[in-house]
This record gives C-alpha cells, structure tokens and sequence, in this order.
C-alpha cells in the first residue's frame, strides 16, 4: 500500500512534461544553432570570393565598395588563410600565431572539425585553402542548451527540495500527534490497570498472577514512553549494546509461538554504545515481528552481533519468502507494506529511530527465497 497514489500520477505527469518541454526547447535551440551555423558559412564564403577578387585584380583595375565593405565585416571570426605556396595569414586572430607553427597546425585541425575548410579560387583556378572556426556569439549560442539544462536541474532541484522538506515537515507533525495522542490514550487505562492489580494482591490470591499482570503493566509504560519520545528529540545515554539486545531478544521469545525458533549470538561480550534503550528496543521487535510474520508465525529468527572497527552490526535473520531487490530501498518509506492490513508504518519508524536519533544505518543486508536479513549498524562510544 502507498499513500496518495493520485499524486504520484501528478507527479509522473508533470516529470514528462517538463521533460517534453526540455526537448522541445533543446530541440528548437539546435535548429536555430544550426541555421546560424550555416548563415555564418555563407558569410565565409562571400569574404572568400572578395578576397579572391581583390588578390587577383590588376593593380590599375578599380574595384567597387562591395568586396572592401566584405572583408571590414567580417571582424569577429577567426580565420586561417592557407595559401598556394605554403604562406599562411590569419585573420582577426593574433598575429604571432603566424610564427609558431605548432600552434598553427593544431588551430587548422580544430577548425577543420568545426567548419568544412573553404576552398578559394579565381576563374576557375584554386589559390587558397580558407579554415574557420566558430565566432564568439556561435560558441555562446553552442553553450546556451548546457547553460539552460543547468538553470532547469537547478529550479528543479529547489522545488524538489522545498516538496521534500515541506513533506517531511507534515510527516513529522502527523508522527509526533498521533505518538503523543497515542501515549495519552494509554495513559488513562493504564493507570486503572495498577489500581486493579493492587486490589487483587490484597485478596490474596495466586501472586504468580499478579506478577505477570505487572509485568504487562511495566511493558505498557514502556510502550506509553516510546511513543511520548517520537516527535521529540531523545536522550541518548552510554549502555551496553549486547545487553539491551538481549533484553529485547529475551521479551520477544518469551511470548512468541513456539513454533518460532530463537537464537542469539555475540562475537562480543559487552560493548557501549549512545543508546535510547525503549527506541532502540522498540526497533529490535519489530523488525523481529515484521520477520515473524514474513514467516506466517513458523520459522527461525536469529540475532547476531558483530563488531567491525567502531561499528557494531546487529543482524535479525529470518526464514521467510524474502524482499525482491527492487524494494530494498521502498521498504523503509511510510505507507509501504505487503501486509492486507498493514499501515506501513513500522519499518520507517525504525529507519526514523536508528538514522535520525541514533545517527547510525539500517538496510537490507541480503535477502532470497530463503530468507531475509535486515542490518543495524551503530558506532561504538569507544
């Protein structure tokens, strides 16, 4: 299940829409690119014919204004004139480029992969080879679309995260009333619960009955202060890693089916870690629960502790049908869920408790047919 699957086809709608609007306008950029391109080769071509013309006219013969206004026209791009004979003149380009003719050479190559070279001839008679590169408005105007890609992925990349911090915003609102109201509605049967078993201590029956009720009490005070910390920035305090584990590991195998085969194990016997004991134990169960029921209450749960570095590893394996790799990241977003009844709200409390107020990791380590292991990694206060 996800939530607002109508937005999500908004979203999809409007990505291909900007997308198309992008295209069209790199599109139209290129053809405008293109035909400037050709514009400014036609302009090459008539400032290759008058300067054919004025090279080759007698030196009595007058000549019209035509091809001299050609020649003071062209002012802007670079030119290599390469002549019969081997001499080599540039224009609007600097002129001790003619003496060093390594950087001669290197300028004809680029400009013969920018531009077809020109071949210039008088009455029938090839005189010159004319290579030409791009002038500066034509390389602005072929930088234009990278420019414009940029502005585009930058606006887009503010309004996404406006979206996502104005989203995460609500999210935290919605997390932090519904926990705090949550607290609060178990606060008032709670406390009726502890007057009840009270009375029924002083009536002198089974005391094995009234322990077990306070030990429910006790765990409905835990769950009442987990929730009251979420919206609310804990209190982190140095404890022993593998101890609270345990305590977790203890409490869910104790009243788990016992069709459901517990094991722990720890490479270490003890290790301190910046800890918020009721939301650290509160992710243990239910990754151990979304386990349990991964295997329809039949199957075996491990829990593993590891130390690499300053990092200690807590791995919860179990035998169920296992997560396709595509959803290794979806799992931990909210509303996501394979259960018919599920709210898909626990796997991103614990992504919320473990990264956000333990500063550590949690992921997928590995999951197949076999089963899945999910992997807490938090830094040692060592």
């Amino acid at each position: 299940m996800e939530f607002n699957p109508k937005r999500r086809t908004s979203n999809i709608i409007l990505l291909i829409s900007a997308f198309v609007i992008v295209s069209l306008i790199l599109w139209n950029t290129n053809i405008f690119f293109e035909k400037f391109k050709q514009e400014e080769r036609l302009k090459i071509e008539n400032w290759a014919a008058a300067q054919a013309e004025i090279d080759n006219s007698p030196v009595d013969q007058e000549l019209g204004n035509l091809p001299v206004q050609i020649l003071q026209n062209n002012s802007s791009t670079p030119m290599i004139l390469v002549n019969k004979d081997g001499t080599v003149k540039t224009h609007n380009m600097p002129k001790e480029l003619e003496e060093d003719s390594i950087k001669l050479q290197k300028k004809i190559k680029k400009f013969s992969k920018e531009n077809e070279p020109i071949a210039m001839s008088y009455k029938g008679e090839e005189l010159a080879m004319l290579y030409y590169g791009n002038s500066d408005v034509l390389n602005k105007l072929k930088y234009y679309p990278i420019a414009l890609l940029l502005i585009i992925f930058l606006f887009a990349a503010v309004i996404f995260f406006f979206f996502k911090t104005n989203k995460a915003s609500e999210q935290n609102k919605v997390w932090a009333g519904m926990a705090k109201e949550t607290a609060h509605q178990i606060g008032t049967p709670l406390t009726s619960l502890l007057g009840w078993n009270e009375l029924l201590k002083s009536e002198n029956i089974n005391p094995d009955i009234t322990k077990e009720i306070e030990k429910d009490i006790s765990r409905l005070q835990t769950i009442t202060e987990r929730f009251s910390k979420v919206g609310s920035i804990p209190t982190l305090e140095v404890h022993d890693i593998v101890e609270e584990t345990k305590k977790a590991y203890q409490y869910l195998k104790r009243r788990s089916s016992k069709l459901i085969h517990f094991s722990f194990s720890s490479e270490i016997e003890e290790l301190p870690v910046l800890l918020n004991p009721p939301l650290y134990n509160w992710s243990i169960e239910n990754l151990v629960k979304n386990g349990i029921d991964a295997m329809r209450g039949k199957g075996n749960i491990a829990i593993q502790i590891e130390r690499q570095g300053n990092f200690v590893h807590i791995m919860i394996s179990d035998t169920g049908h296992g997560i396709v790799k595509s959803e290794f990241q979806n799992i931990f977003n909210p509303g996501v869920t394979s259960k018919k009844r599920g709210w898909g709200l626990g796997l991103s409390l614990v992504k919320r408790i473990i990264e956000e107020y333990h500063k550590g990791k949690i992921k997928v380590f590995s999951s197949s047919k076999e089963g899945t292991i999910m992997q807490i990694s938090l830094k040692a206060n060592v």
